[in-house]
């Protein structure tokens, strides 16, 4: 993934389109893609911000927190069950969400999903 542009950069554009440079002629003029300075003056205008957002900073908690709960419940009761039929005894309950969702949950929680060993470990080696 690339890197955010320069602070001092997106100082200059915003400063020549508040001069009264339309944004693509300042975008033209610094080198950069006009969709860059749009949304820059854009949020410059929404926000008063500058400086790019973090990469991944922090995000709000899903929906499914909401219902932490009934998964864990569910997984208590089922725990050797696969990610999809714990969504759809979920999807049962009322609690609409995706396997995908579901992994994230546990990896949240450091709930692992690893399943028992279905056959007897061997006394000469590894299985």
């Amino acid at each position: 993934m690339p890197s955010a542009l320069s602070v001092d950069l997106r100082e200059r554009v915003i400063a020549a389109i508040e001069a009264g440079s339309s944004r693509r002629r300042a975008a033209k003029r610094f080198g950069i893609g006009p969709s860059s300075a749009i949304r820059w003056h854009e949020r410059f205008q929404e926000e008063g911000a500058i400086a790019p957002r973090p990469p991944c900073g922090e995000r709000p908690v899903p929906a499914i927190e909401a219902h932490a709960d009934r998964i864990l419940q569910a997984y208590e009761e089922h725990p050797q069950a696969f990610l999809r039929e714990l969504r759809d005894t979920l999807a049962e309950q009322g609690v609409r969400t995706s396997v995908s969702g579901l992994w994230r949950f546990f990896s949240r929680h450091a709930i692992t999903r690893k399943k028992g060993l279905p056959t007897q470990l061997s006394r000469n080696g590894r299985t």
